[in-house]
């Protein structure tokens, strides 16, 4: 059996003292010309955020959190993953994979680790326990950086998969939005046998020629946020799926030019009601961010667009899902996928709900719908 090394992050104070006098050093832009977010993070938000960036945020703490959980990384296909890896003391619990996506980071399921492990200590029972694998794409985080073409989601797919009968789970579950999803989705297209069901919270299926031709009122949502994603919101996509080289030069030595890239994003796909502070603390943002920056990902984790961006979200129906699959849709996701499409792909869909709040990062926001929402989906199963 290949090994697994526990691993210890450990940035130094010398790594933090660079980016506090990066962003002291900093070039600013000219304030934008209008007086909302419509043109990208507003000068005055990014000034204050990044100030305190480099003045009372605490890295050294979270990374202190982040070490009290088992931090593990094992080589697949040539290239270190890391991952966490937290056990239920329930002996029953289901293993379930669970995956990030972009601008996100395993930094987003803190919050649900022990509801999820530990169910009956947060309004739960001991059916509900799940032991949680929480992996960092190749690209991302502390997993290594691929050197040559190839790490697609169809190889990430393959390589969860290897991960947890690695770990011993020859039946597991798995989990995901955003590219979580897509490799999630991966994970069912491939159908080896091990994983048993899946959940979504981001699924993607094209729109049906029902829809096109009649829609209703969840396909005009569906079709309005597509069309506002295609029109306002997709410059990144366009940019990192296309030259993540060139973009990572600035991603990489700027970080008021990394937290604004990533920032838009937390105003723009959560359930902010305006401010992504309403939402996700201000901490929280930075925890995130920062390990972006001191992870030096911007340019790799970009080019995972680059690699499966139209393959992934290309919204091909010819491909099914056939293993069971459950779905919780938050109403300020991109595209609030209507049942009606999923249903084209996925063709086992065991658990379904439309939450009335929540957004893209929907752990991240709302942890405690998100850890419901499993728990639904959990029981569906038995």
């Amino acid at each position: 059996m290949a090994e697994i090394s526990e691993f210890k992050i450990d940035f130094l104070e010398a790594d933090i003292e660079d980016l506090r006098t990066r962003i002291q050093n900093s070039r600013w832009p000219e304030k934008e010309t209008v007086d909302d977010w419509s043109q990208g993070v507003p000068l005055d938000y990014l000034q204050d955020m990044c100030g305190y960036w480099a003045s009372n945020y605490d890295w050294l703490k979270t990374q202190d959190r982040l070490n009290d959980i088992p931090q593990l990384k094992t080589d697949i296909k040539g290239l270190s993953i890391h991952f966490m890896h937290v056990r239920s003391p329930h002996k029953n619990a289901k293993p379930i994979l669970i995956t990030h996506g972009w601008p996100g980071s395993i930094i987003e399921f803190l919050k649900v680790i022990e509801p999820l492990t530990e169910p009956t200590k947060h309004g739960g029972s001991e059916a509900d326990a799940f032991h949680t694998v929480f992996p960092s794409l190749p690209g991302y985080g502390f997993s290594g950086k691929p050197k040559k073409a190839g790490w697609g989601v169809h190889e990430i797919a393959e390589a969860w998969d290897q991960l947890m009968l690695r770990l011993g789970y020859d039946k597991y579950y798995a989990q995901g939005g955003d590219w979580g999803s897509a490799v999630t989705t991966g994970i069912g297209l491939q159908n080896k046998g091990s994983c048993q069901a899946i959940h979504l919270n981001m699924p993607n299926a094209g729109a049906t020629e029902e829809a096109k031709q009649n829609p209703t009122d969840a396909d005009k949502i569906a079709f309005k946020g597509a069309s506002f994603y295609q029109q306002w919101d997709s410059g990144y996509s366009k940019q990192q799926s296309t030259r993540p080289q060139t973009l990572g030069y600035g991603l990489s030595d700027s970080p008021i030019g990394q937290c604004a890239w990533i920032l838009e994003k937390f105003y723009q796909w959560t359930d902010c009601k305006g401010h992504p502070e309403n939402v996700i603390s201000r901490d929280e943002l930075l925890d995130n961010i920062t390990l972006y920056w001191l992870s030096n990902s911007g340019a790799s984790s970009a080019r995972l667009y680059w690699e499966s961006f139209n393959k992934a979200f290309g919204n091909s129906n010819k491909e099914t899902v056939d293993i069971p699959s459950g779905m919780s849709i938050f109403p300020k996701e991109i595209v609030p996928t209507p049942r009606s499409w999923a249903e084209k792909r996925f063709t086992n869909i065991c658990y379904w709900n439309e939450l009335n709040k929540g957004g893209h990062f929907a752990a991240f926001e709302q942890p405690e719908l998100f850890v419901n929402e499993l728990r639904s989906w959990n029981r569906s199963l038995r």
